[in-house]
């Protein structure tokens, strides 16, 4: 694989003046929590990264925006934070949280947010290098409730991933030797088909999930942003179209369930949190069965036991709170609250506030399609 130039990445310079909103606005609200962005730029080069969307991928020198203590005072006096509930996700959009430069980034604002005595689920994600200091470290943390996501593709095409997989797998190894109360999820992903769906990549991800409390698997955002770069790189079109959510084709995920019958294995993030921590899913999936019907039985009885229908007021006041414009249009069945004219960051705000799903009537949820575009479901 391609060696990274880490000349640049040792450390962490000041953010420049003219960095685009899109990232100056450190803070935003995602399905998996708040999530806070105070360091960007990565010389990763993964093709298929977020940061096509974000204006960034040409930044390889991580930068600072904000001193990390000014991030968590910003971060805890968010409108949307809420003590014990809200999730959190620290370095998730712009860089990689274990990256020479950043890591003592994470770790101060770790170290932070545990000082205030949150017990909030924190989501770290890495393709990186992680040391047995590292994991020390984090297992000194007494408070927050934590999560290593390691991403692992098996890749090995250098125009669409430079980064060797085998890093993210010894990664995780060192998480397996030493983490305890810090959980560590095999984080599969992105699955394409074609290219790394395999019966010797499936193989590999098998014996890597040994490794971890719970496996996630999922898809390729697939945006066009990503395809006009991979096309550059000389890369075919991964998919014949382009969506706005990740694409997992029906068969690949059909072949992959059949090769982990008997894992621990999850079709959702927060799903794989949750069992890994034993604690019900903080994004209320449960309502939506069919995403379920691969979880372990214990699992699904944690979720059903935590798992209620809000009455109707109750939402239309959560919807007051983030200002939805039509809170009298709201409806509530036993699978999820539907609302109209709504943001993303107002749908899961309400839906970490409930346990409930929430979607939108303009982006309808397919039936068996678990979230997922389209492509390869026809």
């Amino acid at each position: 694989m391609a060696e990274i130039d880490f000349t640049r990445a040792k450390s962490v310079r000041r953010a420049p003046d003219d960095l685009p909103t899109s990232l100056r606005n450190y803070i935003d609200y995602r399905k998996s929590g708040l999530s806070l962005n105070h360091v960007v730029g990565c010389p990763l080069d993964c093709g298929y990264c977020v940061r096509h969307l974000f204006e960034n991928f040409s930044m390889k020198r991580p930068h600072l925006i904000v001193d990390d203590e000014i991030a968590v005072q910003e971060l805890v006096g968010h409108w949307a934070f809420r003590v014990g509930v809200t999730p959190i996700q620290i370095f998730n959009r712009a860089t990689d949280p274990f990256l020479p430069g950043v890591k003592k980034h994470l770790f101060r604002t770790l170290e932070a947010l545990d000082r205030r005595g949150l017990s909030n689920p924190v989501l770290v994600i890495t393709r990186w290098r992680i040391e047995p200091s590292d994991v020390h470290r984090l297992e000194a943390l007494k408070n927050l409730q934590l999560t290593i996501l390691v991403t692992w593709s098996g890749i090995d095409d250098e125009r669409v991933e430079p980064v060797s997989s085998a890093i993210a797998a010894e990664s995780l190894e060192v998480l397996a030797k030493s983490a305890s109360r810090v959980k560590k999820i095999f984080y599969w992903r992105p699955i394409i088909s074609g290219l790394n769906d395999t019966v010797e990549h499936f193989e590999s991800a098998r014996q890597l999930s040994d490794l971890a409390d719970a496996t996630v698997f999922t898809g390729l955002f697939y945006r066009e942003e990503i395809r006009a770069y991979f096309r550059d790189a000389g890369v075919p079109d991964l998919y014949a179209a382009v969506a706005r959510r990740k694409i997992l084709p029906r068969d690949t995920e059909r072949r992959i369930l059949a090769h982990f019958e008997d894992k621990p294995i999850f079709r959702k993030t927060s799903c794989g949190v949750a069992f890994a921590h034993g604690v019900p899913d903080f994004n209320g999936h449960f309502g939506i069965s069919e995403i379920c019907d691969i979880c372990p039985e214990a699992q699904r009885k944690i979720c059903s036991e935590h798992h209620y229908k809000p009455d109707l007021e109750t939402v239309r006041e959560l919807g007051r709170v983030v200002s939805l414009a039509r809170v009298d249009d709201i409806e509530i069945s036993d699978r999820r609250i539907e609302v109209s004219g709504s943001s993303e960051a107002q749908r899961y705000f309400m839906q970490h506030a409930l346990n409930f799903q929430v979607h939108d009537r303009a982006q309808p949820h397919r039936l068996n399609r678990h979230g997922r575009a389209e492509v390869g479901w026809e």
